[in-house]
């Protein structure tokens, strides 16, 4: 039998750790680990890989943004899906987590099923397709992009994105000058269900166009509808 996928909680709230546990063992899939530090939440990812990491930010000892960096340093864990989860509310705590890479947020109060939704999507996207995709280079006036080698460059320039940022432009660039709404972003993205908020899916472009430079103008605003990436 397939082994249940394991989760780590790493939440310094005895009552929101509760929570979340039963939340996500009660339809008996999923296995869940939880700690109340940083340096706890190191040393258990060395003990065993999880597949999924559910991270607070305020934690004692080490915070949430300084572990999310070091899990993404190391080869071990630079692949494991990390989900913020956190009180605070602001764009740009949520821009930084984004950009040191997680993978998303979920901010307090959340609901226990939204964050449940969230990480079946994440173990979705973690499956090998039983028919994986051909090999894709796309090279346009300004991007050169290897999708196979997970290599973009802007005017010849090496360019770092997140692999949440990665797979968007994958999906614009494969799907170029169609309209793609914001619901089917998160549907073939992100893997959420239409629950989902469709917040994430601008902050993602806005970050993903400015990394991109004045490329970034090839991905247009459609207003009402969604975004386009055009030649």
């Amino acid at each position: 039998m397939t082994p249940s996928p394991r989760v780590l909680v790493v939440e310094d709230e005895q009552d929101i750790a509760g929570l979340i546990k039963h939340t996500l063992e009660r339809s008996g899939e999923m296995e869940v680990e939880v700690v109340g530090s940083g340096d706890a939440a190191l040393k258990a990812v060395t003990v065993r890989t999880p597949d999924v990491i559910i991270l607070d930010l305020n934690l004692p000892v080490l915070n949430g943004l300084e572990v999310c960096r070091i899990l993404r340093s190391r080869a071990q864990t630079a692949r494991v899906p990390i989900l913020i989860v956190t009180a605070r509310t602001g764009e740009s705590d949520r821009v930084t987590g984004l950009d040191i890479g997680a993978d998303d947020y979920v901010t307090k109060p959340f609901s226990p099923r939204e964050l449940a939704a969230r990480v079946r999507a994440v173990l979705r996207r973690g499956r090998p397709d039983e028919s994986p995709a051909k090999p894709l280079v796309y090279r346009g006036k300004h991007i050169l992009a290897d999708f196979d080698a997970i290599s973009v460059a802007v005017d010849g320039d090496p360019i770092k994105l997140t692999r949440r940022e990665f797979e968007l432009l994958k999906y614009l660039v494969e799907n170029k000058n169609r309209v793609i709404s914001r619901d089917r972003l998160l549907e073939r993205v992100w893997g959420y269900e239409r629950l989902i908020e469709t917040r994430s899916v601008d902050v993602h472009v806005g970050r993903l166009r400015g990394k991109l430079g004045d490329a970034g103008r090839q991905i247009e605003t459609v207003v009402g509808l969604g975004y386009r990436f055009v030649e």
